[in-house]
């Protein structure tokens, strides 16, 4: 009896020669780890198989240790892949073993079962760069290690320790400066940006000059007075030691001058009333005059130990400006022309106006003062002791321009230090009102038909700027020199502006013209003041 039940054990051992092509999976099948199917069964299977059933009796004690063996090594075996079972029959849902997932089989119709069984990576959020460098770090480490820099380690220090989403980061700031360090370019670096204050207006002001000349070897300094407009029209300019005159009517330019050596002009100045003399300051202490329709000149005049760098004519008194800090007031008509000398400054005087009613002189130095004079009782020149000295500027004190209908209001701008233009009354002593103009101002002019005044500006944008009249509000900018405006002046008609720049050129801007509906008949009131007689008052 124990025999034939062998027997059966054999025949179902047999069955297992093939492939399982249905049922379900055994516990004992399920419980394997490993995924190699043990060859030596299925050959000990094919052995058992072919065994003569009339030799089972000698064969029992062989056969036993075989099927013991084959029975230990049977935890190797595992269920047969997926795709071989599709080959045969499905298997009966009924029959499914208790421990196997309860998930359907998919539907070859549906891409996604489940909709779970498809990953789609995120690419925005891969490291590639770290990727690659980690895939390559052992490759690397296995060749000859080659001599790496600074920058190569640095980066493989970085690569190698990141946070996610951030491969370069930086965690030091800037140190921060001494103590007491104060930056001598604040002031150039504050004119980066500028905020635009333009308001608009109903006059129309065109933004590109409507000529250009050149002006060659025209020094660039800030504390010499190089350009002055006739009021018969006629331009003069100085060019190193020459001085030209360029008639605006005809557009004709004759030289006026040359100095000898290495002297050089460093002011020039019209006498009042549209006479045809031009008075001349050197760098040589001497203030000269001359005839430019004869092209002569008629007096040399001294009274300085330095340069001359500004004057102001009041009727026939010239009045001289030197870098020895005084004030010269020559009057042409003697002999003895030094009629007043003032100490007027401990340093350069660099602006020098006379007020259109003669009563005020006004001074300007590197001193950063601006002193006010009154007119002596009589004369021409002015009393040696100021009315009003201020010291509200913080840089040289070069523009300076008086209103032209009230004599009484005065303009002053600082240097670069200071970058303010200040509205003054002399009669009260009190400064109306101060602006932040954000860079240095060269130089004033008053507009003789609107309640208007422009400016001449260096570093950073070297522009014109036109404020209106009390409010200081800007009107326009006009751009277009390559360096500081250094000088301006106005035509006799009062619609043009010429400026003089450091960049070597000369450029005329009609900002002021006259609407010709608005036009109003006006007299020559000016002839009346001109100096006919003046050659004959020359000594």
């Amino acid at each position: 009896m124990a025999q034939f039940n062998y027997l059966n054990e054999l025949n179902s051992l047999a069955k297992l020669d093939g492939p399982i092509t249905r049922g379900p999976l055994q516990r004992w099948v399920k419980k394997s780890g490993t995924e190699n199917i043990n060859p030596s069964l299925s050959n000990s299977l094919k052995n058992i198989s072919n065994i003569n059933l009339n030799s089972c009796n000698q064969s029992m004690q062989k056969l036993s240790v075989s099927g013991n063996v084959s029975c230990n090594n049977s935890t190797n075996v595992i269920t047969p892949t997926r795709n071989e079972n599709r080959k045969g029959k499905k298997t009966p849902s009924k029959n499914k073993s208790p421990g196997r997932s309860t998930t359907p089989t998919p539907n070859k119709a549906s891409k996604t079962p489940n909709k779970a069984d498809r990953f789609i990576p995120s690419r925005n959020n891969s490291n590639f760069d770290l990727c690659h460098y980690m895939l390559n770090k052992d490759d690397e480490k296995s060749e000859e290690a080659a001599p790496q820099t600074a920058t190569g380690e640095a980066i493989g220090r970085a690569l190698a320790d990141t946070d996610s989403g951030r491969l370069l980061q930086y965690t030091c700031k800037a140190p921060a400066a001494p103590e007491g360090y104060q930056n001598r370019l604040r002031v150039v670096y504050s004119q980066a940006k500028v905020p635009s204050t333009v308001k608009n207006t109903s006059r129309y002001i065109p933004q590109a000059p409507d000529r250009i000349l050149d002006a060659p070897e025209i020094l660039d300094d800030y504390y010499l007075n190089l350009v002055d407009w006739s009021a018969s029209n006629i331009l003069a300019v100085a060019l190193g030691s020459s001085v030209y005159l360029w008639n605006a009517g005809t557009g004709q330019i004759e030289q006026l001058l040359t100095l000898e050596g290495s002297e050089t002009v460093c002011s020039v100045q019209w006498v009042q009333g549209g006479g045809s003399h031009l008075a001349v300051g050197t760098s040589s202490a001497i203030t000269e005059l001359w005839d430019c329709e004869k092209i002569k000149r008629l007096r040399a005049m001294d009274g300085h130990t330095a340069r001359v760098g500004s004057l102001a004519w009041n009727l026939y008194v010239v009045s001289s400006g030197s870098r020895d800090g005084q004030i010269v007031h020559h009057d042409v008509r003697q002999r003895d022309h030094a009629v007043a000398t003032i100490s007027a400054h401990t340093q350069e005087i660099c602006g020098l106006k006379w007020s259109p009613d003669g009563k005020y002189l006004a001074s300007g130095g590197n001193d950063n003062l601006l002193n006010i004079w009154p007119l002596a009782q009589g004369h021409h020149y002015s009393q040696t002791q100021y009315l009003y000295s201020f010291n509200q500027h913080l840089a040289a004190v070069k523009g300076l321009a008086w209103c032209p209908w009230n004599s009484s209001i005065l303009a002053s701008g600082g240097g670069t230090a200071d970058r303010t233009i200040r509205i003054w009354n002399v009669n009260t002593g009190a400064n109306i009102n101060t602006v932040d103009t954000k860079s240095q101002v060269c130089s004033i002019v008053w507009s003789t038909h609107y309640k208007e005044l422009v400016s001449g500006h260096g570093y950073a944008n070297n522009q014109l700027v036109i404020w209106r009249y009390p409010t200081m509000a800007r009107t326009a900018e006009l751009t277009g020199h390559a360096a500081r405006v250094l000088h301006l002046a106005l035509s006799p008609d009062g619609q043009t502006v010429l400026s003089a720049g450091a960049d070597e050129t000369l450029r005329l801007w009609k900002c002021f013209m006259l609407d010709p509906s608005k036009k109003k008949e006006t007299t020559d009131t000016k002839a009346a003041k001109s100096l006919l007689n003046m050659n004959s008052l020359i000594r």
